[in-house]
């Protein structure tokens, strides 16, 4: 039973303090796609794809206007494409049509473009990972992921070496956008199949045919909460979290399973993330900041991080059985005002940042670097933090964008959603000995658990 109480707490939530939801993401399996040519395959995905979500951005509109919830985008992820593209000569000619299913359904982003290749790759994964610089710098609406390592696996160095190199090609694929192709393609250790969130989002092989899963967003609630306790304990401050990570989840929920009904397709999972925007009052770091920190990045940031994210995680459960795909506390640099602020004060560093993905939700996102940052380098970026999520059990994910002709002083920028980057410096030392090994970084002893 919904009370009037809860009525009205949702409309200020969503009125005052950005409440949204995010995105809602069909997730579409494409494994009956498979053809014995490149132009049926392509064209059976096109097919399956603008069947099943062509009605997906409308009813997105409709409940938006029915209940009053501002829908962000509305999105699709499909089955990892390396595994329907093993006869393709040209898995670009796959990117395309995906990318026009994207465009005839209206949805703002489509995600699958991926490989999953943490253990080892196949002649396809090589082949699609190989292909992400021209099917990113291509396509308008296309998303793509590598999966490069696993806790049960061990890191797939060889492909972190490949990714290395992707980046860096994909950047300059895209130089006269500063390299935005980039934001278009998050490398992951641990991805989880039921993601709803770009650019990492894809359609696990043990996922339905289709499901409905909604990724619901509330940092300026969050904050506003806290505003409420300040000079409390941190026991007053997880509670807080918690109880307000639950009346924003139940919005979710209410979305998700309207969304499902109206589709005729099952109900998946409620993302609960607290993903920014680069508008005031809808930053991660500010709430950080709420909880007593001068500026996100000072000595005390990884432990209020590890707060916020454990009590959003502990608040959502409780109100949905189905919670899943990320969900806890998102820290995009170019998309968080709050964090955009504390780099260009130098108070967030590239370090910083690597230690916070310890405690929180994804990963080292969004991160604009100097353009002649080597392909080697970026590799190391990776394996960091992929031995990050190896050795804690957790999700962690990469999202650099090396800008070309831009370094350290200087500023890149997006629009919309993705926001604005300061360039943060590298470390000026090389990692291409380490990188040049290959092979594959063993799986931690605790990995054994069966």
């Amino acid at each position: 039973m919904v009370t009037t109480s809860e009525v009205l707490s949702t409309l200020k939530m969503i009125d005052k303090q950005k409440l949204d939801v995010r995105t809602i993401t069909m997730g579409i399996s494409l494994l009956g796609c498979v053809s014995d040519s490149d132009e049926r395959l392509c064209a059976k995905v096109y097919d399956r794809i603008t069947h099943l979500a062509g009605r997906l951005v409308k009813v997105g509109e409709d409940i938006e206007r029915d209940f009053g919830v501002p829908i962000v985008n509305k999105r699709i992820s499909v089955t990892p494409a390396a595994l329907i593209s093993g006869g393709m000569k040209e898995p670009v000619k796959l990117a395309m049509a995906l990318d026009r299913a994207a465009k005839q359904t209206g949805v703002n982003f489509i995600g699958g473009y991926s490989a999953l290749v943490h253990k080892g790759m196949t002649a396809a994964d090589r082949a699609l990972m190989e292909s992400l610089p021209e099917a990113l710098s291509t396509t308008e609406r296309l998303c793509g992921s590598v999966n490069v390592g696993s806790t049960r696996a061990g890191i797939n160095m060889d492909a972190v070496k490949l990714m290395g190199e992707v980046v860096k090609q994909l950047a300059q694929n895209t130089a006269d956008v500063d390299g935005f192709g980039c934001a278009k393609l998050v490398v992951f250790c641990n991805a989880v199949e039921d993601n709803p969130f770009m650019a990492g989002a894809f359609h696990g092989p043990g996922e339905g045919d289709c499901a409905i899963n909604v990724g619901v967003s509330g940092p300026g609630v969050v904050k506003s909460a806290l505003e409420g306790v300040r000079g409390q304990s941190f026991d007053e401050v997880a509670e807080t979290v918690k109880k307000t990570a639950f009346s924003i989840t139940r919005v979710g929920q209410l979305v998700a399973r309207e969304a499902s009904k109206r589709l005729n397709v099952p109900f998946g999972i409620v993302d609960l993330s607290l993903a920014p925007t680069p508008a005031v009052g809808d930053s991660v770091a500010q709430i950080l900041e709420e909880m007593g920190l001068e500026v996100c990045g000072t000595h005390g940031t990884t432990a209020a991080l590890a707060l916020l994210n454990d009590a959003v995680k502990k608040g959502g459960v409780m109100a949905s059985s189905h919670v899943g795909g990320l969900s806890g506390a998102f820290i995009p640099v170019s998309e968080d005002i709050g964090m955009i602020q504390a780099a260009a004060a130098g108070a967030l560093t590239l370090d910083k940042l690597e230690a916070m993905t310890c405690v929180c939700s994804v990963g080292l996102d969004m991160i604009a670097i100097p353009g002649d940052t080597s392909a080697q380098t970026i590799a190391a970026i990776i394996a960091d933090e992929a031995a990050i999520g190896m050795v804690n059990n957790k999700t962690v994910a990469v999202r650099v964008i090396p800008a070309p002709g831009k370094s350290v002083g200087d500023t890149i920028k997006f629009g919309g959603l993705f926001g604005e980057a300061p360039i943060m410096p590298v470390h000026p030392f090389s990692s291409e000995s380490f990188i040049s090994r290959g092979g594959r970084i063993p799986a931690p002893l605790h990995s054994l658990r069966n």
